[in-house]
């Protein structure tokens, strides 16, 4: 991946271009005008793009200079932005960490604090993320742009959840945790055998969980990741002359696994047959991420769009096909593995190329800074995200002192290089900058670090509500001799 030779914490707009300072000039003198546009009025704030995948590990790509599953797509984008090191979501599942990142706001504070699920529950309990939630879909469709959700929602699957009733204009794609990427039985397909209920024998997604287009079932015959990039590609070029805001969530690489053979003979090297198909899912993905980009290109919308990419947490460790070395564990822990994911963000013009930024930095800061680019409203109550904008152009310091997570009795706070982990009253406090793989707890030489994080954990759990619903699922774990029963 290309390396601003200038790299630093906190990267300047000095050496732009002529061009890309012209356009920033334009968007700021975009954002002091009013919110409404005169009539007939050339509307140059930039579009937005945010892909989310779905259990991508941190070293499930080349991003990080790991030698796992090649990713150009995903390279050139962090290559043409910022690379964040330390890019965190708010939980280690999915559902809670998209409720998180679409609200802005610690899911704890409304009681999103478990995956929904099971599917029964969901479809008759009212199961979802709470209607007193303003989501940035709202923001900006208030604002005027354009709103569309391609993929996974999650975030519940009655009626008044559906993504059409949260802010999105247009929707394409299924509303649980999981769904069969394509029928095992299409002569496309390659599907690892036996895997959560999910095989070969089965060839239909079933009734209660469709694909949907808008609000109504409709048969989808392509593999999943590949009609998710298909949709995003459409729906780019339906509004391609007017501010858009495009959610794409790909439910690659999570289980089942599939591919199809096109990805599958990528990699012959790969003996282990789940590992081979979870390289070719994330390849597959990178091409879809690279259709996308390219459709900016042709339109010509390159320079005026805001693409960021993450994960909603880190890789599925129990489905052996992936590990997050060098972070410990994975999806579910409040270990790094499980909440420290693959984050960037590219906009030429914006933000410098080839910037590496290495300060925490959170899920939670997307909807400030995408809202303040749009020029949009920012709602009540206050989002708990950070603007990063500034920071990306220079400005010092941290945009957090502090970072949380709480799922039940497990919960964890990271403040500059200290990460304190807690599990009903056992605690291990750790130092990441030294011991990224948390091996080494370091309460007993730093009691005055352990006694600071211990306070700011407690005053944010204060501030909490206790969860809306029951953990989807239990999961028996144990660390360093803490036996622990993590609520999912």
């Amino acid at each position: 991946m290309a390396k601003n030779p200038n790299e630093s914490l906190s990267g300047s707009p000095a050496g732009l271009g002529r061009r890309e300072f012209l356009q920033t000039l334009a968007w700021s003198a975009l954002a002091l005008s009013a919110p409404g546009l005169a009539s007939g009025a050339m509307d140059k704030r930039p579009n937005i793009i945010i892909i989310v995948a779905d259990d991508l590990g941190y070293c499930d790509t080349h991003l990080y200079g790991c030698d796992r599953h090649p990713t150009p797509n995903l390279e050139a984008l962090a290559a043409s932005g910022v690379l964040f090191t330390d890019g965190y979501v708010t939980a280690a599942v999915c559902s809670p960490s998209r409720a998180g990142l679409l609200t802005g706001r610690y899911q704890q504070r409304f009681g999103h604090e478990f995956n929904t699920g099971p599917l029964k529950r969901d479809l008759t309990q009212g199961v979802g993320l709470p209607l007193s939630e303003v989501t940035l879909a709202d923001t900006l469709k208030k604002a005027g742009y354009a709103t569309g959700m391609v993929g996974k929602s999650h975030l519940g699957m009655q009626p008044q959840f559906f993504p059409l009733k949260r802010g999105f204009d247009e929707y394409f794609g299924f509303t649980f945790g999981g769904n069969l990427y394509i029928n095992p039985q299409d002569p496309r397909a390659v599907t690892l055998d036996g895997q959560w209920g999910m095989n070969k024998n089965i060839t239909s997604r079933g009734e209660n969980n469709p694909i949907y287009r808008m609000d109504k079932p409709v048969e989808e015959k392509e593999h999943l990741t590949d009609a998710f990039s298909r949709e995003a590609v459409s729906f780019i070029g339906k509004h391609k002359g007017h501010p858009f805001f495009l959610y794409l969530t790909y439910n690659a690489p999570h289980t089942p696994y599939q591919t199809t053979q096109k990805y599958y003979d990528r990699f012959p090297q790969i003996k282990d047959e789940g590992k081979r198909i979870y390289a070719a899912m994330i390849n597959q993905m990178d091409d879809g991420i690279g259709m996308v980009m390219n459709k900016l290109k042709a339109e010509g919308l390159d320079h005026n769009t805001l693409v960021f990419f993450i994960s909603d947490n880190g890789c599925a460790t129990y489905a052996n096909a992936c590990d997050n070395l060098p972070l410990r564990y994975g999806k579910i822990s409040y270990f790094e593995g499980g909440i420290r994911v693959p984050f960037l963000a590219s906009c030429p013009g914006l933000i410098p190329a080839g910037l590496v930024y290495r300060e925490p930095v959170s899920s939670l800061d997307l909807f400030p800074t995408v809202v303040n680019l749009a020029r949009g409203e920012i709602p009540n109550p206050k989002r708990d995200g950070v603007d990063l904008i500034p920071f990306l152009k220079g400005k010092k310091g941290s945009p957090h002192d502090y970072l949380f997570w709480r799922s039940g009795e497990a919960l964890a706070v990271r403040s500059g290089d200290w990460k304190l982990f807690r599990y009903l009253d056992q605690y291990r406090l750790y130092n990441l900058k030294e011991d990224l793989s948390e091996q080494k707890d370091r309460r007993a030489n730093q009691p005055a670090v352990f006694k600071r994080l211990q306070e700011a954990l407690s005053a944010w759990e204060s501030e909490l509500i206790p969860p809306r619903w029951s953990p989807a699922s239990i999961v028996d774990f144990e660390l360093d001799g803490i036996k622990m029963k993590m609520k999912v």
